[in-house]
């Protein structure tokens, strides 16, 4: 049974999200290493250090990066996206989008 809803354009979609996190991806780098030298404070209190090391947790579930997250959920949760697109109605899409369209005859 053929989808209604086109494919491709969840691609394409997939495609633009990803740069958009790919762009958010160096700064968030960035501010991991200022939260990594912030724990190197001389006596630095313990509740500040917890909520320090919080905060790399979160930017390493997002962006990936530790042993717990090598990839990141933000590119997990892309590829599942991508993943869920139907192989087959995504090569037929793309099929007949390079003979482009013909006006309809009625």
């Amino acid at each position: 049974m053929p989808i209604k809803w086109s494919a491709l354009r969840v691609i394409e979609a997939a495609d633009m999200l990803e740069k958009h996190i790919n762009a958010a991806v160096e700064p968030l780098e960035c501010a991991r290493e200022v939260a990594k030298a912030t724990l190197e404070i001389p006596q630095l209190p313990q509740y500040v250090e917890q909520r320090i090391n919080g905060l790399l947790g979160e930017i390493e579930r997002a962006i990936g990066g530790s042993h717990s997250e090598p990839v990141g959920r933000l590119k997990a949760k892309l590829q599942s996206i991508r993943d869920s697109v139907p192989k087959d109605a995504l090569e037929a899409e793309e099929k007949k989008g390079k003979y482009g369209k013909q006006p309809s005859l009625v």
